[in-house]
C-alpha cells in the first residue's frame, strides 16, 4: 500500500511525512515541481541535508535550474524510483503540493511527449488557424478543449501532429477513463493536510523564516541562471526584481506572501476535487496532528 500526503503549501505535510517515514522506515518521494531543481533550496523548502541523511528522499535536486523538466519526465523518473524501491521492499510515502505531479505518479496519466520542431511550427501559427486545424481533424474537440485558451489549443494541435491522436481519441482511452474516475495504478491511501484559517499566519511565518535563512542571497546567486520554468517559482519570481534593484525588499517580501497565498488557493481547489483524499482534522498541536494521521493510515493501510 502506497501512502500519499497532500495539501497546500505551509500546511505541515512534510513534517508529518518525515515523522511517518521514521515510524515505518519508509522512503519519501517529493512531488514538488520546483524541488527538482538544484540550488533552489530555501525558497522551495527542501528538507535539510541532515533530514535527508536520516530519511531517504527522492526527486530532489534532479536537474539544474537552467534546464527544463516536464511532467512526463518527472513521471518517468519518479515511477522508476517508486517501482525500484518497492521491489526492494521499501514503503513509499509520496508527499507534496504539486497536484499534477502527484497524479502523474499514482494515476495512469499518459503524456504524449513533445517535438521541438513541431512545437516551433505550432507556436508560429496564429491561434485562429490552429483552431481551424484542430476542428478539421476532430470536430468533437470543441467539447474537450478550451478554444479560447492558446496554450491548450497549441498543445492539442502539437499532439495531433506528433501522434495522430485527436482529443476525442485520447479522451476515450481506458487510461483516460481511469484518470477521470480517480483510479490509481496501485492501492494508495491519500491523506490531506490543511490548516484552514491558520494558513495565512503560517504562510507569513514560512516567508519570514525563509528570508532569515538567506533566501535573498539564494535568489541573487540564481539571477540570470534559471530557465523558463524555474524562473516562475514562487519565492524566486517575486524576488528577482529585488536583486535587480527594481523594487524594495519589503515590496518583494509582500509579493512572495501574496503569490504563496494565491498558490494555496489553487492547491486547495485541485486537491479538494479528488474524492480519494481523506482530510485529517487539523490541530495546532503537532502531536495531535500526528495522532490523527497515524490512526488514519493504520485504519486504511
Amino acid at each position: 500500500m502506497r501512502i500519499g500526503i497532500v495539501g497546500p503549501t505551509a500546511s505541515g505535510k512534510s513534517e508529518l511525512a518525515e515523522r511517518l517515514a521514521r515510524e515505518l522506515a519508509a522512503h519519501i518521494v517529493s512531488v514538488d515541481s520546483m524541488q527538482v531543481y538544484r540550488k533552489m533550496d530555501i525558497g522551495t523548502a527542501k528538507p535539510s541535508p541532515s533530514i535527508q541523511q536520516q530519511i531517504p528522499h527522492h526527486m530532489l535536486d534532479v536537474v539544474d535550474p537552467a534546464e527544463e523538466m516536464s511532467v512526463a519526465e518527472f513521471q518517468t523518473i519518479g515511477l522508476g524510483v517508486i517501482e525500484g524501491r518497492e521491489a526492494a521492499g521499501n514503503q513509499m510515502i509520496i508527499v507534496g503540493g504539486s497536484g499534477l505531479h502527484f497524479r502523474a505518479l499514482i494515476d495512469p496519466l499518459v503524456f504524449p511527449g513533445s517535438d521541438p520542431e513541431i512545437r516551433a511550427s505550432v507556436d508560429a501559427t496564429p491561434l485562429a488557424t490552429l483552431v481551424e486545424e484542430l476542428l478539421a481533424a476532430d470536430p468533437g474537440a470543441a467539447n474537450l478543449v478550451d478554444l479560447r485558451n492558446p496554450r491548450r489549443v497549441t498543445r492539442a494541435v502539437e499532439v495531433v501532429r506528433l501522434t495522430g491522436l485527436t482529443p476525442s481519441v485520447r479522451h476515450d482511452t481506458v487510461e483516460a477513463q481511469a484518470v477521470r474516475d480517480y483510479e490509481p495504478v496501485a492501492p494508495t491511501v491519500i491523506v490531506g493536510v490543511d490548516p484552514g484559517g491558520m494558513i495565512g499566519r503560517r504562510v507569513v511565518a514560512r516567508c519570514d523564516a525563509m528570508f532569515a535563512a538567506g533566501l535573498l542571497d539564494e535568489v541573487s546567486g540564481l539571477a540570470g541562471k534559471v530557465g523558463r520554468t524555474a524562473a516562475q517559482a514562487v519565492g524566486y519570481k517575486e524576488l528577482f526584481p529585488v536583486v535587480a534593484g527594481e523594487i524594495t525588499e519589503d515590496e518583494g517580501r509582500s509579493a512572495v506572501v501574496r503569490a504563496t497565498l494565491s498558490l494555496v488557493r489553487r492547491q486547495r481547489t485541485y486537491f479538494r476535487r479528488d474524492p480519494r483524499v481523506q482530510w485529517i482534522q487539523w490541530h495546532n498541536d503537532a502531536d495531535k496532528r500526528w495522532q490523527a494521521l497515524s490512526q488514519l493510515v493504520e485504519l486504511t493501510a
